[in-house]
């Protein structure tokens, strides 16, 4: 891989090296393809520019190429298919059969904004990852301006992945109320609630689990207060015990 890269710019130009790359790398190189197509719908549904009948289908885009890369990376942490419980069971602990699932929940129902944030985020900072290994591959220091970009990006990739922890904990209520308002389906919140029990025992990425600890401290904080109504700590402390029960055992 290091010969090919240093080997590109005198074969092929300054691209050189990076077309070897994306060609070496067939299966990563159509994820990146397929999250910066992503990026592209996802900004297109939030930012309306080509009218609000379009957004909803870019909206619909966005999360049927949002559930190919989660399926492509899911097909790469696991290449053998296998139909059976124990295959299942590893699948499920994957992040990525998570979006699988995320995005099915998703693709069919009334657009919401707040559903397409996660999509995007996570797209971004996977195309982000893998731009910089395409820009190195082609030269150490070419386009030093999207570099820097680049670098911002990863330099608040903390405070990125706890938004999209928060999009995911407050897309719960927002399913029932969704269901409430008829533009939601019976089973949306039952299967959204599995969904976030997932991510709540995902192994690589804790910050749903962190978030939830983080609300439920805060929660506590504000109804202890000595202003803090007696009926609306009740209401609160019932509601955090109900949650509470509700989430799974972590090992």
């Amino acid at each position: 891989m290091a010969d090919s890269t240093q080997n590109g710019p005198m074969q092929g130009g300054a691209g050189g090296g990076a077309v070897q790359f994306l060609m070496a790398n067939k299966l990563d190189t159509a994820m990146w393809i397929s999250r910066l197509f992503t990026v592209y719908c996802s900004a297109l549904f939030v930012l309306p520019l080509l009218g609000l009948h379009e957004a909803a289908s870019f909206y619909q885009r966005a999360l049927l190429a949002n559930a190919l890369t989660s399926a492509l990376r899911l097909h790469q942490r696991l290449p053998h298919f296998q139909l059976s419980r124990v295959f299942l069971a590893q699948a499920l602990l994957e992040d990525s059969c998570h979006y699988l699932l995320y995005s099915l929940i998703f693709v069919n129902s009334y657009p919401v904004t707040m559903s397409i944030f996660p999509v995007l985020l996570f797209s971004l900072l996977h195309a982000a990852t893998y731009t910089k290994k395409v820009l190195d591959a082609r030269s150490s220091n070419s386009l030093p301006f999207l570099r820097n970009l680049l670098e911002k990006l990863n330099a608040n990739q903390q405070n990125i992945l706890k938004f999209i922890a928060c999009n995911e904990i407050f897309l719960m209520p927002a399913t029932v109320f969704m269901l409430f308002s008829g533009q939601g389906s019976l089973l949306q919140p039952f299967i959204y609630y599995r969904f976030l029990t997932l991510r709540y025992s995902s192994r690589r990425n804790p910050y749903c689990r962190t978030l939830f600890t983080e609300l439920r401290i805060v929660v506590e904080h504000l109804i202890m207060k000595p202003s803090c109504p007696v009926f609306v700590r009740r209401l609160c402390l019932s509601s955090i015990s109900f949650i509470s029960r509700l989430a799974p055992t972590v090992a």
